[in-house]
Protein backbone atom coordinates (compact mmCIF):
# COMPACT_ATOMS: atom_id res chain seq x y z
CA UNK A 1 0.00 0.00 0.00
CA UNK A 2 2.29 2.21 -0.39
CA UNK A 3 4.31 2.09 3.15
CA UNK A 4 7.66 1.23 4.63
CA UNK A 5 7.49 -2.00 7.09
CA UNK A 6 5.93 -0.85 10.25
CA UNK A 7 8.45 0.01 13.39
CA UNK A 8 6.51 -2.52 15.93
CA UNK A 9 5.66 -6.11 14.69
CA UNK A 10 2.26 -5.96 16.11
CA UNK A 11 0.76 -2.62 15.63
CA UNK A 12 0.81 0.40 13.51
CA UNK A 13 -1.46 3.69 12.59
CA UNK A 14 -1.90 4.18 8.96
CA UNK A 15 -4.07 6.43 6.57
CA UNK A 16 -4.50 9.09 9.38
CA UNK A 17 -5.02 12.79 8.99
CA UNK A 18 -1.95 13.79 10.64
CA UNK A 19 0.28 11.97 8.30
CA UNK A 20 1.09 12.24 4.85
CA UNK A 21 -1.12 11.37 2.37
CA UNK A 22 -1.30 7.08 1.82
CA UNK A 23 -0.68 6.29 -2.01
CA UNK A 24 -2.21 3.15 -2.81
CA UNK A 25 0.19 1.24 -4.97
CA UNK A 26 -1.90 -2.21 -5.36
CA UNK A 27 -5.41 -2.35 -6.77
CA UNK A 28 -7.78 -3.03 -4.27
CA UNK A 29 -11.47 -1.84 -5.68
CA UNK A 30 -13.96 -4.56 -6.36
CA UNK A 31 -11.16 -7.17 -4.58
CA UNK A 32 -11.59 -9.65 -2.12
CA UNK A 33 -9.46 -8.54 1.11
CA UNK A 34 -9.04 -11.28 3.96
CA UNK A 35 -7.58 -9.60 7.08
CA UNK A 36 -6.03 -12.05 9.76
CA UNK A 37 -5.98 -8.41 11.78
CA UNK A 38 -8.08 -6.14 14.19
CA UNK A 39 -9.00 -3.08 13.04
CA UNK A 40 -10.52 -0.15 14.42
CA UNK A 41 -10.84 2.80 11.72
CA UNK A 42 -12.31 5.99 12.51
CA UNK A 43 -14.09 7.48 8.99
CA UNK A 44 -13.59 11.07 7.42
CA UNK A 45 -16.74 10.84 5.24
CA UNK A 46 -14.45 10.78 1.94
CA UNK A 47 -13.27 7.05 1.74
CA UNK A 48 -14.53 4.53 -0.26
CA UNK A 49 -17.70 2.29 0.78
CA UNK A 50 -16.76 -1.48 1.77
CA UNK A 51 -18.86 -4.05 1.64
CA UNK A 52 -19.00 -6.40 4.31
CA UNK A 53 -20.34 -9.84 2.98
CA UNK A 54 -24.20 -8.14 1.86
CA UNK A 55 -23.86 -5.21 3.67
CA UNK A 56 -22.69 -1.99 2.47
CA UNK A 57 -20.55 0.87 5.00
CA UNK A 58 -20.78 4.09 3.27
CA UNK A 59 -18.14 5.36 5.51
CA UNK A 60 -19.65 8.37 6.78
CA UNK A 61 -17.59 11.01 8.87
CA UNK A 62 -17.22 10.35 12.48
CA UNK A 63 -18.30 7.21 12.20
CA UNK A 64 -15.91 3.87 13.91
CA UNK A 65 -16.18 0.74 12.13
CA UNK A 66 -14.37 -2.78 13.12
CA UNK A 67 -12.93 -5.43 11.53
CA UNK A 68 -11.60 -8.89 13.46
CA UNK A 69 -9.46 -11.69 11.91
CA UNK A 70 -11.19 -13.79 9.86
CA UNK A 71 -13.84 -11.15 8.17
CA UNK A 72 -13.64 -10.40 4.55
CA UNK A 73 -14.16 -7.04 2.82
CA UNK A 74 -14.34 -5.57 -0.72
CA UNK A 75 -13.74 -2.24 -1.31
CA UNK A 76 -16.24 -1.19 -4.16
CA UNK A 77 -16.25 2.41 -5.21
CA UNK A 78 -13.18 4.25 -6.17
CA UNK A 79 -11.05 5.96 -3.62
CA UNK A 80 -11.01 10.12 -4.31
CA UNK A 81 -8.78 11.56 -7.03
CA UNK A 82 -5.32 10.53 -6.91
CA UNK A 83 -6.01 7.34 -4.81
CA UNK A 84 -5.81 9.16 -1.61
CA UNK A 85 -6.40 7.65 1.65
CA UNK A 86 -5.32 10.89 3.90
CA UNK A 87 -7.57 14.36 4.47
CA UNK A 88 -6.63 17.78 2.63
CA UNK A 89 -6.85 19.17 6.03
CA UNK A 90 -4.60 22.53 5.63
CA UNK A 91 -3.91 22.28 9.06
CA UNK A 92 -7.40 21.75 10.60
CA UNK A 93 -6.84 19.81 13.54
CA UNK A 94 -10.58 19.38 13.94
CA UNK A 95 -10.37 16.72 10.95
CA UNK A 96 -9.65 13.24 12.63
CA UNK A 97 -9.52 9.73 10.55
CA UNK A 98 -7.12 7.00 11.61
CA UNK A 99 -7.25 3.43 11.15
CA UNK A 100 -5.74 1.42 14.34
CA UNK A 101 -4.51 -2.32 13.22
CA UNK A 102 -2.72 -4.77 15.27
CA UNK A 103 -2.12 -8.86 15.32
CA UNK A 104 -3.57 -10.78 17.88
CA UNK A 105 -0.25 -11.84 18.92
CA UNK A 106 0.01 -8.17 19.82
CA UNK A 107 -2.15 -8.65 23.39
CA UNK A 108 -0.62 -12.18 24.30
CA UNK A 109 0.79 -12.01 27.71
CA UNK A 110 -1.75 -9.35 28.19
CA UNK A 111 -4.63 -9.25 30.64
CA UNK A 112 -6.36 -8.02 26.92
CA UNK A 113 -5.88 -11.23 25.65
CA UNK A 114 -8.59 -13.47 27.68
CA UNK A 115 -11.14 -10.20 27.29
CA UNK A 116 -10.70 -9.58 23.66
CA UNK A 117 -13.69 -11.71 22.82
CA UNK A 118 -15.59 -9.87 25.16
CA UNK A 119 -15.70 -6.43 22.93
CA UNK A 120 -18.94 -7.93 20.83
CA UNK A 121 -18.63 -4.84 18.66
CA UNK A 122 -16.20 -6.35 16.40
CA UNK A 123 -18.93 -9.17 15.51
CA UNK A 124 -21.41 -6.02 14.88
CA UNK A 125 -23.15 -6.03 11.64
CA UNK A 126 -22.03 -2.58 9.48
CA UNK A 127 -25.17 -0.56 9.56
CA UNK A 128 -24.50 -1.02 13.33
CA UNK A 129 -21.36 1.31 13.24
CA UNK A 130 -20.28 3.41 16.20
CA UNK A 131 -20.80 7.07 15.41
CA UNK A 132 -18.97 9.76 17.71
CA UNK A 133 -19.69 13.37 18.33
CA UNK A 134 -16.78 15.69 18.03
CA UNK A 135 -15.98 15.37 21.74
CA UNK A 136 -15.55 11.78 21.71
CA UNK A 137 -13.61 11.68 18.44
CA UNK A 138 -11.16 13.83 19.93
CA UNK A 139 -10.75 11.88 23.06
CA UNK A 140 -10.63 8.62 21.02
CA UNK A 141 -7.75 10.10 18.68
CA UNK A 142 -5.90 11.41 21.23
CA UNK A 143 -5.50 7.67 22.67
CA UNK A 144 -4.59 6.50 19.25
CA UNK A 145 -2.11 9.07 18.52
CA UNK A 146 -0.49 7.47 22.36
CA UNK A 147 -0.76 4.34 20.40
CA UNK A 148 1.16 5.12 17.12
CA UNK A 149 4.08 7.08 19.63
CA UNK A 150 4.41 3.51 21.47
CA UNK A 151 4.71 1.70 18.51
CA UNK A 152 7.25 4.12 16.72
CA UNK A 153 10.15 2.63 19.55
CA UNK A 154 8.93 -0.68 20.44
CA UNK A 155 10.89 -1.82 23.89
CA UNK A 156 10.57 -4.03 26.83
CA UNK A 157 7.94 -2.35 28.37
CA UNK A 158 6.01 -1.60 25.25
CA UNK A 159 3.52 -5.05 24.62
CA UNK A 160 2.42 -3.77 28.19
CA UNK A 161 1.89 -0.06 27.61
CA UNK A 162 -0.47 -0.89 24.45
CA UNK A 163 -2.03 -3.59 26.38
CA UNK A 164 -3.11 -0.83 28.39
CA UNK A 165 -3.75 1.94 25.81
CA UNK A 166 -5.64 -0.76 23.28
CA UNK A 167 -8.01 -1.41 26.10
CA UNK A 168 -8.54 2.18 26.86
CA UNK A 169 -9.57 2.45 23.33
CA UNK A 170 -12.13 -0.19 23.61
CA UNK A 171 -13.73 1.16 27.00
CA UNK A 172 -13.88 4.55 25.02
CA UNK A 173 -15.60 2.24 22.78
CA UNK A 174 -17.88 1.08 25.26
CA UNK A 175 -18.89 3.82 26.58
CA UNK A 176 -19.95 5.85 23.36
CA UNK A 177 -22.31 2.60 22.37
CA UNK A 178 -23.74 3.05 25.56
CA UNK A 179 -24.64 6.88 24.94
CA UNK A 180 -25.11 5.29 21.38
CA UNK A 181 -27.82 2.73 22.53
CA UNK A 182 -29.41 5.21 24.66
CA UNK A 183 -30.00 7.95 22.37
CA UNK A 184 -31.82 5.02 19.88
CA UNK A 185 -33.81 3.80 22.60
CA UNK A 186 -35.44 7.12 22.94
CA UNK A 187 -35.82 7.18 19.08
CA UNK A 188 -37.22 3.48 18.48
CA UNK A 189 -38.21 2.05 21.77
CA UNK A 190 -36.55 0.60 24.20
CA UNK A 191 -35.14 -2.79 22.75
CA UNK A 192 -36.58 -5.57 25.75
CA UNK A 193 -40.28 -4.56 25.21
CA UNK A 194 -40.17 -5.38 21.01
CA UNK A 195 -37.94 -8.26 21.73
CA UNK A 196 -40.99 -9.52 24.35
CA UNK A 197 -43.68 -8.89 21.48
CA UNK A 198 -41.08 -10.52 19.11
CA UNK A 199 -41.00 -13.85 21.78
CA UNK A 200 -44.55 -13.82 22.97
CA UNK A 201 -45.72 -13.91 19.31
CA UNK A 202 -43.65 -16.81 18.57
CA UNK A 203 -44.04 -19.00 21.15
CA UNK A 204 -47.55 -18.54 20.77
CA UNK A 205 -47.53 -19.45 17.33
CA UNK A 206 -46.94 -23.40 15.97
CA UNK A 207 -43.37 -21.89 14.36
CA UNK A 208 -41.73 -23.20 17.34
CA UNK A 209 -42.16 -26.86 16.18
CA UNK A 210 -41.30 -26.34 12.87
CA UNK A 211 -38.33 -23.93 13.62
CA UNK A 212 -37.09 -24.37 17.02
CA UNK A 213 -36.22 -22.95 20.02
CA UNK A 214 -35.96 -18.94 19.54
CA UNK A 215 -32.28 -18.27 19.71
CA UNK A 216 -30.24 -15.10 19.87
CA UNK A 217 -29.46 -15.23 16.38
CA UNK A 218 -33.29 -15.47 15.38
CA UNK A 219 -34.22 -12.72 17.56
CA UNK A 220 -31.99 -10.24 16.25
CA UNK A 221 -32.91 -11.12 13.00
CA UNK A 222 -36.29 -10.39 14.21
CA UNK A 223 -35.23 -6.81 15.57
CA UNK A 224 -33.13 -5.90 12.89
CA UNK A 225 -29.69 -6.33 14.28
CA UNK A 226 -27.01 -8.55 14.56
CA UNK A 227 -26.44 -11.15 17.85
CA UNK A 228 -23.91 -9.37 19.35
CA UNK A 229 -25.59 -5.88 19.02
CA UNK A 230 -28.95 -7.13 20.49
CA UNK A 231 -26.46 -8.47 23.67
CA UNK A 232 -25.42 -5.49 23.74
CA UNK A 233 -28.14 -3.37 23.97
CA UNK A 234 -29.98 -5.82 26.12
CA UNK A 235 -26.81 -6.06 28.78
CA UNK A 236 -26.64 -1.62 28.47
CA UNK A 237 -30.57 -1.43 28.97
CA UNK A 238 -30.97 -3.73 31.69
CA UNK A 239 -27.94 -5.65 32.91
CA UNK A 240 -28.52 -9.27 31.70
CA UNK A 241 -27.59 -10.81 28.28
CA UNK A 242 -30.31 -11.61 25.51
CA UNK A 243 -30.21 -15.63 26.09
CA UNK A 244 -31.80 -14.74 29.91
CA UNK A 245 -34.15 -12.96 28.42
CA UNK A 246 -35.23 -15.65 26.01
CA UNK A 247 -35.26 -18.08 29.21
CA UNK A 248 -37.53 -15.99 31.05
CA UNK A 249 -39.56 -16.09 28.22
CA UNK A 250 -39.55 -19.90 27.92
CA UNK A 251 -40.24 -20.21 30.94
CA UNK A 252 -43.18 -17.85 31.65
CA UNK A 253 -45.04 -19.40 28.64
CA UNK A 254 -44.17 -22.37 30.07
CA UNK A 255 -45.89 -21.93 33.68
CA UNK A 256 -48.89 -20.59 31.03
CA UNK A 257 -49.34 -23.70 29.27
CA UNK A 258 -48.97 -25.86 32.33
CA UNK A 259 -51.69 -23.94 34.41
CA UNK A 260 -53.97 -23.32 31.36
CA UNK A 261 -53.79 -26.75 29.75
CA UNK A 262 -53.99 -30.15 30.33
CA UNK A 263 -50.80 -31.04 27.80
CA UNK A 264 -48.51 -33.07 28.60
CA UNK A 265 -45.00 -32.07 29.96
CA UNK A 266 -43.57 -33.40 26.86
CA UNK A 267 -45.92 -31.88 24.30
CA UNK A 268 -45.58 -28.72 26.06
CA UNK A 269 -41.69 -28.73 25.45
CA UNK A 270 -42.15 -29.73 22.05
CA UNK A 271 -44.78 -26.93 21.70
CA UNK A 272 -42.25 -24.58 22.67
CA UNK A 273 -39.23 -26.24 20.30
CA UNK A 274 -37.28 -28.21 22.47
CA UNK A 275 -36.18 -31.15 20.93
CA UNK A 276 -36.26 -33.52 24.07
CA UNK A 277 -38.45 -32.94 26.98
CA UNK A 278 -35.71 -33.87 29.64
CA UNK A 279 -33.87 -30.71 28.22
CA UNK A 280 -37.03 -28.68 29.26
CA UNK A 281 -37.72 -30.01 32.41
CA UNK A 282 -33.92 -29.19 33.44
CA UNK A 283 -34.16 -25.11 32.16
CA UNK A 284 -37.30 -25.31 33.92
CA UNK A 285 -35.98 -27.20 37.31
CA UNK A 286 -32.77 -24.36 37.42
CA UNK A 287 -34.75 -21.20 36.64
CA UNK A 288 -37.89 -22.01 39.14
CA UNK A 289 -36.00 -24.66 41.71
CA UNK A 290 -39.20 -26.93 40.68
CA UNK A 291 -40.00 -29.77 38.10
CA UNK A 292 -42.73 -28.65 35.68
CA UNK A 293 -45.08 -31.41 36.99
CA UNK A 294 -44.17 -30.27 40.93
CA UNK A 295 -45.01 -26.60 39.83
CA UNK A 296 -47.94 -27.46 38.11
CA UNK A 297 -49.16 -29.53 41.32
Amino acid sequence: MGLPPPLHPYVAVIAAAWQPPLQIVVPVVNRKIHSELYAVSLKRGDECRISFGRQVHDAQAGTVVFLAPGQTVIPIDAVRAGNNLAPESDGDVGVHGWTLMFHPDALVGTPLAARIRAYGFFQYAPKEALHLNDDEQVALTAVVQTIEREATAPDAYSTDVLGAQLQLVFGYCRRFYSRQFQARAQVHGKVLARLHAHLDEYLASSRPRSEGLPTVAMCARALGYSADYLSDLLRDETGQSARVHIHRALIEAAKGRLVGTTESVSEIAFSLGFEQAQHFSKLFKHKTGQSPGAWRR
